[in-house]
């Protein structure tokens, strides 16, 4: 390979990582509409449209350990009020959303981004600790 077919090589492999093929703003959005259509949802007492953000295995997780439908069950836990979004870290098809307020953890599904856990606080040295989860 010659160096200037290297050196593009090279370049196309760098805007590939640091692009993620044209969808980081995309991605980072998503996921940041998501927890804070999860957290208005909630502010507003419509757990109907908070379990519909939910990923499923904490939907399942949630209504399990509450022993009642989910729309019920997630407006009693009753999770930090949270307001704007302070930071948003993407990494693939995980995030992580700092809200002021609390924290959300989210995975992306093929319909979209869903909170697999919230009313997360953090622990020196430890992972964090999630009133809400799944399983």
């Amino acid at each position: 390979m010659s160096i200037s077919r290297w050196c593009r090589a090279t370049l196309v492999a760098a805007l590939a990582v640091t692009t993620g093929c044209g969808a980081p703003d995309e991605r980072t959005e998503g996921a940041s509409a998501a927890a804070t259509g999860f957290t208005e949802a909630l502010q507003q007492g419509n757990g109907r449209q908070a379990c519909a953000l939910l990923a499923p295995n904490t939907l399942e997780e949630l209504e399990k350990s509450e022993q009642t439908a989910c729309d019920q069950a997630v407006t009693q836990e009753e999770l930090p009020a949270a307001d704007s979004v302070r930071n948003v870290d993407v990494y693939g098809d995980q995030a992580r959303v700092v809200l002021t307020g609390d924290t959300l953890f989210l995975a992306h599904f093929p319909t979209g981004w869903k909170v697999t856990a919230a009313g997360c606080t953090p622990r020196p040295e430890q992972p964090y600790d999630c009133r809400v989860k799944g399983g």
